[in-house]
């Protein structure tokens, strides 16, 4: 009967691998296995994001002071040119237009215990079912609230999300948001005496950089209005912060929660440098989905790991290689001659 490869089992190749991701690699250390067999189930499979949360659900220590992070980063495929899923788009990380695979996510903070975790995905694919980003943080907004349940008060994103759309629909939640806005964006701080300007042309009091200003954003409702907050984070960066918390008073507190939302970005580091998730050649639409899947399962595997005994992410993947090393330096395979 012929061997068939588990879920587990690709999930495992990936935690175990350290440079090399492919199904090749794959079948030259798996007996029994071969690069046909790997491919043909792999196609077979339907894996989705709820698999993610899943597996997560019972690890998340949940917050009544919870933070819900939006992002998403691109999956570099630049020397690709067959790939399923590929189409050029920007991306921040190499501040260019790449071809890659777009992916969404969404992390869930506990600020108290100043952990995170991965709880749901979703990959930018417009050619398969017609959405935009902003249609994929809106659906996991949605389903974090009315199906995951998972108690949080507020909502951090990047500039790119600060959208009407986006913004009202956080309000009629009744959840606060915090998110940066471009230098060009046009807003009013005088009730409407004066046109919009651009947020980089506004003017600053001593107190105002402090405490913030209430502004009005061009295509809102009429009396809608928000906290804008501008810090100077260096000489060359300064961002412009909008949160719906009128009663926030403090430049200060709105850096550091600003500061948690780098906790998406590391994510993408991690699960970038640790999993693989970038790595399969395969062409097939849904083996790339399948890897994606089971790459964020092994980052949150290794997560997991990690915080259980008090490692990194990068100790519990690259100390793997501990064993191995103690084993040759005890007994080389090939052992060193003088020249």
């Amino acid at each position: 009967m012929a061997q068939r490869i588990s879920r587990l089992d690709y999930c495992q190749f990936l935690l175990s691998s350290q440079i090399n991701y492919t199904l090749t690699y794959y079948a030259d250390h798996q007996p029994g296995f071969s690069h046909d067999l790997i491919n043909r189930q792999l196609s077979k499979d339907k894996m989705t994001p709820r698999l993610l949360w899943d597996n997560v659900q019972t690890e998340v220590v949940v917050s009544s002071n919870g933070f819900i992070l939006f992002d998403d980063t691109v999956l570099d495929k630049n020397y690709s040119h067959q790939i399923e899923l590929v189409r050029r788009q920007w991306s921040g990380n190499t501040k260019s237009v790449i071809k890659g695979i777009g992916l969404v996510t969404c992390v869930y903070v506990n600020p108290e215990l100043d952990c995170f975790w991965a709880i749901d995905y979703r990959l930018y694919a417009p050619d398969d079912d017609g959405k935009t980003k902003l249609d994929h943080v809106s659906d996991m907004l949605m389903n974090l609230v009315y199906q995951k349940g998972l108690p949080f008060t507020t909502v951090l994103m990047d500039s790119w999300y600060a959208t009407r759309t986006l913004m009202l629909t956080i309000e009629r939640l009744a959840k606060l948001y915090y998110c940066p806005l471009k230098d060009n964006r046009l807003v009013d701080e005088t009730d409407g005496l004066k046109r919009h300007g651009r947020i980089d042309q506004l003017s600053w009091s001593e107190v105002q950089e402090q405490s913030g200003k209430l502004v009005h954003l061009k295509d809102f409702p009429k009396d809608h209005r928000v906290k804008l907050f501008r810090l100077v984070l260096s000489t060359q960066r300064t961002d412009y912060v909008v949160t719906n918390d009128l009663t926030q008073n403090s430049a200060d507190e709105v850096q550091q929660v600003c500061l948690i939302r780098w906790k998406i970005e590391q994510f993408h580091r991690e699960t970038k440098q640790v999993t693989g998730i970038e790595r399969c050649q395969c062409r097939k639409a849904r083996i790339q989905r399948n890897h994606i899947a089971c790459a964020v399962l092994v980052w949150a595997r290794l997560k997991q790991y990690a915080h259980a005994t008090h490692q990194t992410i990068y100790q519990a993947k690259f100390g793997l290689l501990s064993a191995y090393m103690i084993a040759q330096l005890k007994n080389p395979s090939i052992p060193m001659s003088l020249a």
